[in-house]
């Protein structure tokens, strides 16, 4: 194992990653919903200069998991051929998709979400990261953050989570497993984290408690 080390190591090892969608990083952030894969990939986004692209956009309530083929025609295809992405972001309030969207090839981008390491992504992805956190507790903390009158669609986001990952598991090929704590992350990464291969690294980053 490695010293402790700050979240920047991090962000300079997904930047050195060989480009994996044309000119473009594709820096797949995966967990289950409420596991803190948004702020995660913010806190990385900052550090990267990088864009997030959240699935939550592309997902609906029609098709929880069933965006594959927009996310490949919206924005993986065009940006594989060096050329910007535009897709219309869905609004889970008015239940539509709103205006166009426009990204540019950069050198990398998050893409964050339930499903960012599914089997059709990942090799579009330089790395996968994980949020190691426990499927129930992730699902509570969720359910906190959104209230009672979202109840219902918890049930059925739950059913749905439990589907996709039962047919298609991302943990087992994830490059790093983060894990959040009370002043920060921490991180074990190498050849599949989650071989347990000796040469792991594990790393650091304590930041203010949330």
């Amino acid at each position: 194992m490695e010293p402790q080390q700050s979240l920047e190591s991090l962000a300079r090892e997904l930047a050195a990653a060989a480009p994996s969608l044309g000119p473009v990083r594709v820096i797949g952030i995966d967990g289950h919903a409420g596991s803190g894969k948004s702020t995660f990939a913010g806190r990385l986004a900052e550090l990267l200069g990088a864009p997030v692209l959240h699935l939550d956009d592309v997902a609906s309530h029609a098709e929880l998991f069933g965006w594959e083929e927009r996310l490949r025609a919206q924005v993986l295809e065009p940006l594989a051929a060096g050329r910007p992405a535009r897709w219309a972001p869905y609004d889970w309030v008015e239940r539509r998709f709103g205006p166009e969207r426009v990204l540019e090839p950069v050198p990398v981008l998050l893409v964050e979400g339930v499903g960012a390491g599914r089997r059709a992504l990942r090799p579009r992805l330089a790395r996968l990261l994980w949020m190691e956190m426990p499927r129930e507790e992730s699902w509570q903390r969720g359910r906190n953050r959104d209230g009672r009158e979202l109840s219902d669609f918890w049930d059925g986001w739950e059913r749905a989570e439990r589907a996709h990952f039962s047919n298609d598991p991302s943990r087992p090929f994830a490059d790093t497993l983060v894990r959040q704590s009370g002043t920060g992350y921490e991180w074990t990464s190498g050849t599949r984290a989650t071989a347990g291969n000796a040469t792991s690294v594990t790393g650091r980053d304590d930041l203010p408690r949330a």
